[in-house]
């Protein structure tokens, strides 16, 4: 039987080449190799700094640090995401703010967080979910009007473009991650990105130990490195990551031109003014349609298709959330979302053959 993971790191010779390279120089922390993929990296976005670190959500807690968000500030951030995007908040002491989504795109809406601003508010933290970017027009104005810092995840959505400029670079702070399944990986890492200097500074202060020279702490920090090893293969896979990001757009082309002649089933939709890069391909499974979205799973399962709920539930109905005394009935589009949400295999290695099957599959019912 034919076996679809629903997601799939490709690994091939050049990045298996790249970190024998580096064990075998016996320079395996964090070195000349690191500082190559932070430059590399922020070039290929357009941006001035890049702070390599060991993963996702190290990048997100050195970002809020850097920006000095403390106890007592409140951050605006959306419920459907990975808990990672706000409990970096909570790592700082401060509040998450959970305002609705937009329930075309998944994304944070602009017009539910313009109604969420308190004296207390210090930040807005986006998430590009899925890797389709959202609102940056409406989020800088917002930020700018109101004085807020605005904080990019781009956890999900590594070359993704609103209206031709690369997420990452719209806020005073972004955070990526290099976690196997993204759209291109170091293994496990991170990466910090900004085009403020002092910033800058700062986040490659608290990424290790606080550290200005060798033995000399100048503030607490953390030991956040990423390794020569993880970096080795990030310059690897960011070579072909444009290749890569357009098969994936190319497979869910083939899969909504299948899946919108499906009754009950609604594909993805597209901002126009963005790039979707699609790091998951997420179709909603509606009333109308013969089996329950856990049922679906399960027939797709029978036939060797993997799928996944990103995500099950809203952060704020998570059990941590719940002790922190959030209400269950905020942010009611999130928590619709996460009734109905589907991801499908969208990766590189998914051939034209595969999608054919998953749309055969999904027509059986």
């Amino acid at each position: 039987m034919r076996q679809i993971p629903i997601a799939k790191p490709l690994i091939r010779d050049e990045e298996i080449n790249a970190v024998v390279k580096v064990l075998k120089s016996g320079m395996l922390a964090s070195g000349k190799e690191v500082e190559a993929f932070e430059r590399e990296f922020a070039q290929y976005l357009g941006a001035k700094y890049g702070i390599a670190t060991c993963n996702g959500t190290t990048a997100l807690d050195v970002a809020l640090k850097a920006l000095k968000i403390k106890e007592g500030d409140e951050v605006i951030t959306t419920p459907f995401t990975f808990i990672a995007s706000s409990n970096s908040i909570l790592f700082q002491g401060a509040k998450p703010v959970f305002c609705d989504i937009d329930e075309k795109t998944f994304n944070l809406n602009p017009e539910e967080v313009l109604e969420k601003i308190t004296p207390k508010t210090r930040a807005i933290l986006v998430v590009h979910l899925y890797g389709q970017p959202a609102d940056m027009k409406a989020f800088k104005e917002i930020a700018e009007d109101y004085r807020l810092y605005l904080i990019e995840d781009c956890a999900q959505a590594h070359g993704a473009e609103f209206k031709g400029q690369k997420v990452g670079t719209f806020g005073d702070v972004a955070a990526f991650s290099f976690y196997p399944t993204k759209n291109m990986t170091t293994g496990e890492g991170g990466m910090v990105v900004t085009n403020d200097d002092e910033l800058a500074k700062k986040a490659r202060l608290i990424r290790n130990h606080g550290q200005t020279r060798k033995y000399y702490h100048e503030e607490l920090g953390h030991n956040f490195r990423m390794t020569n090893v993880s970096a080795a293969i990030g310059r690897a896979q960011l070579k072909k990551l444009d290749e890569w990001n357009a098969k994936r757009a190319e497979n869910a082309k083939l899969l909504t031109r299948g899946i919108e002649k499906i009754k009950g089933l609604t594909p993805p939709y597209i901002d126009p003014r963005v790039k979707h890069v699609f790091h998951q391909y997420v179709i909603r499974v509606e009333d109308d349609f013969p089996l329950t979205r856990d049922e679906l799973m399960e027939k797709l399962r029978e036939k060797g298709i993997g799928t996944a709920v990103h995500y099950p539930m809203p952060v704020h109905w998570q059990p941590l959330y719940q002790k922190l005394n959030y209400p269950r009935n905020i942010c009611p589009n999130a928590i619709e979302a996460s009734r109905r949400v589907l991801s499908l295999p969208v990766h590189p290695a998914v051939s034209e053959e595969d999608v054919a099957y998953i749309i055969d599959a999904l027509r059986e019912w």
